[in-house]
């Protein structure tokens, strides 16, 4: 055998090349943070994102696929310092070595989150969703209270072991939800909807209880703010504790730092108004006095000014009437004097031509038993009986005799 001849070599397809490279850099080494400079960021529409992170001298190609690219607050912007985990990998495709980055974060106090916040919070400003004046007030005494969370949360037994407190009275109506992950936003934003569209409550708790920024993140997305803002119902928002802060606590009509506060906002102590009520009818009793003093007052203010208003106008009118009077009197008496003189002139006339007064210048009047006055000689008859008015009687006559003024007896 020829020990010089040439040992037959393998032949290498370039797949296998770049599979052996692929699995010799996958095998040897372990996951692990790089810190760099983001570069040429790129978000395709399926959801992939492809960037570069590099320093002074090097610089490393990523991939973060679209599984973990949404859990992103929001995309990075060229520049900016970030530190990525993942895991080096080939693309064998190309020969193309890279980083799979499974987590993205910023350099500095919550990096990514904040910068997602701002940018919200701007735009939600931009377009006056922000302002006090859009907010609406709370009813003093709902009937009806609604909350929105999780149905296994300690946020809605705080929320509604507080209103089983101070007011038993009030229904509640919970539309569960969740309220952290991916998608957690927009089902919180349909539970509102649901909520408002029933009609039924007047006041809606939207919450959780304290976690992470990242746990926190579904109550800083758009559709959770603009379920909020076009509720026609008000809307308390009680995320997580008193320092965290959150885009739904800015366009809520009022923020509660704990969902238990938020109980306590939207209904009154049931203590109070029992408290309340006992007094009221003593300050009822003392308003209703007032109030009588008051207007006892002031319509016996009136009434004086009415009364010397009225006496200024009278006076005179009176004096005319006076004036007015005597004069009528002495018209009066005038006229009186006048008639009395006539009358007496009249009375006279009449005496004179009275029958009484013929009577009593010595003449009589002769009338029959019925009455009828005897005029004539010829009116009477010879053995009839006649009455004879006189000045001061009457005189029973009979007639015996008949004689007319020819003196000559009258027969029968």
């Amino acid at each position: 055998m020829d020990s010089t001849a040439p040992i037959p070599e393998r032949v290498w397809s370039v797949s296998e090349v770049n599979g052996a490279i692929r699995k010799l850099i996958e095998g040897s080494v372990d996951t692990l943070w790089v810190r760099g400079e983001v570069g040429n960021w790129k978000r395709y529409p399926s959801g992939h994102c492809y960037f570069s992170v590099k320093d002074d001298q090097s610089e490393l190609r990523c991939v973060m696929f679209a599984r973990d690219a949404a859990a992103l607050p929001t995309d990075p912007d060229d520049g900016m310092e970030v530190r990525v985990f993942g895991n080096l990998t080939l693309y064998e495709k190309k020969g193309a070595y890279q980083m799979s980055v499974r987590r993205l974060e910023s350099e500095g106090a919550e990096g990514l989150w904040r910068i997602a916040f701002e940018k919200l919070r701007s735009q939600l400003e931009t377009e006056g969703l922000l302002d006090p004046a859009r907010k609406q007030p709370l009813p003093k005494h709902p009937a009806v209270v609604g909350i929105v969370t999780s149905t296994t949360g300690a946020a809605l037994r705080d929320i509604i072991s507080v209103l089983s407190r101070r007011a038993p009275w009030v229904r509640v109506l919970v539309r569960g939800t969740r309220v952290q992950g991916e998608g957690a936003a927009n089902e919180i934003a349909e539970a509102i909807n649901d909520l408002v569209a029933t009609g039924e409550p007047e006041v809606i708790i939207v919450g959780r209880g304290g976690g992470s920024i990242e746990d926190l993140w579904a109550f800083n997305e758009e559709p959770v703010a603009r379920a909020i803002s076009g509720s026609t119902i008000p809307i308390v928002s009680a995320v997580g504790h008193e320092i965290d802060v959150t885009i739904s606590d800015l366009i809520a009509d009022l923020r509660a730092p704990t969902p238990s506060a938020a109980a306590e906002e939207v209904v009154p102590d049931g203590v109070g108004i029992r408290e309340g009520l006992s007094q009221m009818p003593v300050e009822l009793a003392k308003g209703l006095q007032g109030m009588f003093q008051r207007r006892r007052t002031m319509i016996e203010h009136v009434l004086s000014r009415l009364g010397l208003g009225i006496d200024r106008r009278i006076q005179p009118v009176q004096q005319m009437l006076d004036h007015d009077f005597g004069r009528l009197q002495i018209g009066l008496r005038g006229i009186l004097d006048l008639r009395r003189q006539r009358l007496m002139g009249v009375e006279g006339k009449l005496d004179a031509l009275s029958p009484l007064a013929t009577m009593k210048r010595g003449y009589s009047v002769a009338r029959t038993g019925d009455g009828q006055i005897l005029r004539s000689v010829r009116d009477f008859v010879k053995g009839d009986r006649f009455m004879l008015r006189v000045s001061d009687g009457e005189v029973i006559a009979e007639t015996t005799e008949l004689r007319g003024e020819n003196n000559e007896r009258n027969r029968e």
